[in-house]
């Protein structure tokens, strides 16, 4: 079968597991849909695949108000390449491109604006610029179903340049004003306020085992930065977050958004969150960053497929389908604390870290930055690493090479390979990192940091 018909086939069996993998729209109607969509299954000849949503809203389509293409989890494929386009898409969805332009993007990437621009557009169907626009469409349709905010202070907080470019691109995308995305939703929806925070669903492809990432965020939680609280099964994980404009306290529910049995395992949807922000032009990258740090971009089904072959984690993976392989929710946070543990962290917080303006509970630090930290403890393996990450010759930002991090982290003084691997798993989220001498066999790749939890939570080493 050629790539396309194995798409329509998914599209036809209304197929979950490809949601934000590809998408299809119907030259008919002009609405493009993610491969689950519901609704009666089109001719084969008048589909058309994009492999974003960016690349279908450039060819004319608006996306379905069914199925809503744009709020599938992000394609697995973005965390596990390392290529300049694996890169860059991680980039645009920290908000980079918003920020600092194509321009910012492509400096980071080390090429210019036209390379980064050529290979975005001939592998995905559409440049940065494109990206990044659908993405603000995103964040814009989300603060008008889930705030009270006014409508020119979503255009700006979800990185429009002006009221005028909203408007034109939610009519493109939506084909509605944003009045009338907004009233679209019923009302008692619209519940969130400064005071309550910015409701939301994090959706998640397959399985997930949420009872093993809560219990680790438990285990490693720093106080005054981070808690759980609440019943094994029934927790939620708070913490503080620096954001580029500002700050945010999160929140994450572990209980399933559509329950089953057990309410630890819940064969696709979404994790509850809450998101307070003192700035809403922050609301894409807090999202990102927690997605990353809870894994919800993966593909279990891959995952589970390749690692339940080997004899040695077939009744692992049949214990846990789809466990995850948590991220970082700030990167150069997480590498100091790989350095130092949890108490150093903790002692570092409380003698450095920024008292918030308004503390929440046992929530009343943000994680001190790695200059201020250069200059208070300059001294010893924590005096090098943060100085590197203060000064830029060591780089941990979404969109770095991985290869070139970990060599500058294994050139500074007392960071060993057991580290080293521990931020390239959890800071740069490198599906298929492993400490020099851990057994694991390259018939795992590419997803050795999967093997290595399935051990762990084995209890196997």
């Amino acid at each position: 079968m050629t790539d396309q018909e194995t798409r329509y086939e998914a599209v036809r069996s209304r197929d979950a597991r490809f949601d934000g993998e590809f998408f299809f729209a119907v030259e008919t109607t002009g609405i493009y849909c993610r491969p689950s969509c519901p609704a009666v299954t089109p001719k084969r000849r008048n589909v058309r695949f994009f492999a974003t949503a960016a690349a279908a809203q450039g060819s004319g389509f608006r996306a379905c108000r069914r199925c809503r293409p744009d709020a599938v989890p992000g394609s697995a494929e973005w965390n596990a390449r390392a290529d300049v386009v694996g890169r860059a898409m991680r980039l645009i969805g920290d908000g980079v491109v918003d920020r600092e332009g194509v321009g910012g993007l492509a400096d980071r990437l080390g090429y210019s604006a036209r390379q980064v621009q050529r290979q975005l557009t001939a592998e995905l169907g559409a440049g940065p610029v494109a990206l990044a626009r659908a993405q603000r469409a995103h964040t814009a349709r989300v603060l008008l179903q889930t705030t009270a905010l006014p409508v020119t202070e979503i255009a700006f907080a979800a990185g429009f340049a002006s009221v005028r470019q909203f408007n034109d691109t939610v009519r493109a995308v939506y084909a509605t004003t944003p009045t009338g995305l907004r009233a679209a939703v019923r009302a008692p929806r619209r519940t969130a306020t400064p005071s309550a925070g910015i409701p939301l669903r994090l959706a998640h492809r397959g399985p997930y085992q949420a009872r093993t990432v809560f219990d680790l965020l438990q285990r490693e939680a720093v106080a005054g930065v981070e808690e759980v609280s609440g019943p094994t099964g029934r927790r939620t994980y708070r913490r503080t977050l620096r954001l580029p404009y500002g700050t945010g306290i999160v929140a994450v529910d572990e209980r399933a958004g559509n329950r089953g049995r057990d309410s630890s395992v819940h064969p696709g949807g979404w994790l509850d969150a809450r998101l307070h922000l003192t700035d809403p032009r922050d609301l894409t990258t807090a999202v990102q960053r927690l997605r990353r740090l809870f894994d919800l971009d993966a593909d279990p089904y891959a995952v589970d497929e390749r690692l339940g072959a080997d004899p040695r984690l077939a009744p692992l993976v049949a214990a846990r389908p789809g466990l995850r392989a948590p991220g970082a929710a700030d990167p150069e946070e997480y590498a100091v604390r790989a350095l130092v543990g949890r108490v150093g962290a903790e002692r570092l917080v409380h003698a450095y870290g920024k008292v918030l303006d308004a503390p929440c509970g046992t929530l009343t630090h943000l994680f001190p930055e790695p200059a201020v930290l250069a200059g208070s403890e300059p001294d010893g393996p924590l005096g090098t690493l943060v100085a590197a990450l203060a000064d830029g010759a060591l780089r941990l930002d979404p969109g770095v090479d991985r290869d070139d991090a970990q060599a500058a982290l294994l050139a500074l003084p007392g960071l060993d390979a057991g580290t080293v691997a521990a931020i390239r798993a959890r800071a740069l989220g490198d599906p298929d990192a492993a400490p020099p001498d851990a057994d694991v066999p390259d018939t795992w790749r590419p997803w050795r940091t999967y093997a290595l939890h399935h051990l762990r939570a084995a209890e196997e080493r």
